[in-house]
């Protein structure tokens, strides 16, 4: 029988790679529908090869889809409501907080989520993982948390030690803070061994995504923060791992390539060959690091916004997006995102419970208003 498969964000990095996993078995899958933010002729070219049943495009630029028999779905908050379509699996590949909508939508749909968005449990953290009946229906595709997920198959939360978050740090982990003053964002977008979006690079270069991969792993897998464990792991090669109580260890090895987890998560229990060369042994050498807090101070305050819970994480993760986006814009240097988040975490007033998108949210709009007042105050 094939997979009825939904692809949220199918024009994005995430999209595209998953449509390649598509295209290479037809025979495993049933495109159901496509979501794409502004990008209508990407979208339009996706549905005449994919045949799905349903279009949406957050943009009311509909000009390029008038010709597809798919039941089209435009305007904001076009991709929830894709989410809420009967399917097999959704794959929300949404970059962002605006991601959170989808993949509550998709879960109160009772459909299973392969999930790509690790704000959605940033922001929603516990409240996500009893909507997914305490995370049955969430298979993650991040490569770390992927990894975990499967070094963690057959074993009980009792065996466990640590977790192991691997981060290949970026393309400046030897740079001192000086030099990262100095850097541009066309620096930052060059990332040693990813491809991937321009923002998830820019958080590669800082360490917020291992950050936020911390919060993540803490909310899939039921461990403290006290129990994960970051290495800095600069082939890219080992992407996760459990250390057992007993000394022992499993970890995940592959080459660098979104294709694999992807191929898991959407496809989950089966694996297929997603084109993907095995891991070479013959001449490899494996390093890991501890990570440098000192000079990537991201890390240490995304893990200090998850101890404290509530909205902090949501603070945190609004906050670096807005801060991320001015130094694309070239408003603020590479450092000052760390400075303009920590800002943000320190203010944080009480918001309650984080237990429905518009709490969520109202926090998330709070913390944007604080850091675009933290951007201009840098010039």
């Amino acid at each position: 029988m094939k997979r009825r498969l939904t692809i949220l964000g199918s024009t994005g990095s995430i999209g595209l790679q998953a449509l390649d996993v598509v295209r290479s078995h037809p025979e495993r899958f049933e495109i159901v529908g496509l979501s794409a933010g502004s990008d209508a002729r990407t979208l339009e070219k996706q549905a005449r090869e994919f045949n799905p049943a349903y279009v949406a495009l957050e943009s009311s630029n509909v000009d390029d889809l008038e010709d597809l028999h798919a039941k089209k779905i435009t305007g904001p908050g076009a991709a929830v409501r894709l989410a809420e379509a009967p399917t097999g699996v959704v794959l929300n590949g949404i970059v962002g907080f605006a991601g959170l909508a989808a993949t509550v939508a998709s879960l109160k749909a009772h459909n299973i989520v392969a999930l790509a968005n690790k704000e959605s449990l940033v922001a929603g953290g516990d409240w996500i993982i009893r909507l997914a009946d305490d995370g049955n229906r969430l298979i993650p595709v991040d490569s770390e948390h992927s990894a975990i997920f499967q070094c963690l198959m057959g074993r009980t939360g009792e065996e466990v030690r640590e977790i192991l978050l691997t981060a290949s740090g970026g393309p400046f982990f030897d740079y001192e803070e000086e030099r990262l003053a100095e850097v541009g964002p066309e620096d930052a977008l060059k990332h040693p061994t990813w491809r991937m979006g321009p923002k998830i690079t820019v958080d590669s270069a800082t360490m917020m995504n291992k950050g936020l991969e911390a919060i993540e792993a803490h909310h899939l897998f039921g461990v403290s923060y006290e129990a994960i464990r970051v290495v800095v792991h600069r082939q890219s090669v080992v992407h996760g791992g459990v250390i057992f109580k007993d000394g022992s260890a499993i970890l995940h090895a592959a080459l660098p390539d979104m294709r694999l987890p992807i191929s898991y998560g959407i496809l989950y229990p089966q694996r297929v060959d997603a084109g993907v060369k095995p891991v070479g042994f013959g001449d490899a050498t494996w390093t890991f690091d501890e990570p440098r807090d000192d000079v990537f101070r991201c890390l240490p305050l995304a893990t200090q916004a998850g101890r404290a819970g509530a909205a902090h994480p949501v603070a945190l993760n609004a906050a670096n997006e807005v801060a991320v986006q001015a130094f694309l814009d070239r408003r603020i240097n590479l450092p000052r995102i760390a400075d303009v988040v920590e800002e943000v975490l320190e203010a944080v007033p009480e918001f309650g419970a984080m237990e429905s998108v518009e709490a969520i949210t109202a926090a998330d709009s709070w913390a944007r208003e604080e850091a675009n007042k933290a951007v201009r105050r840098t010039r």
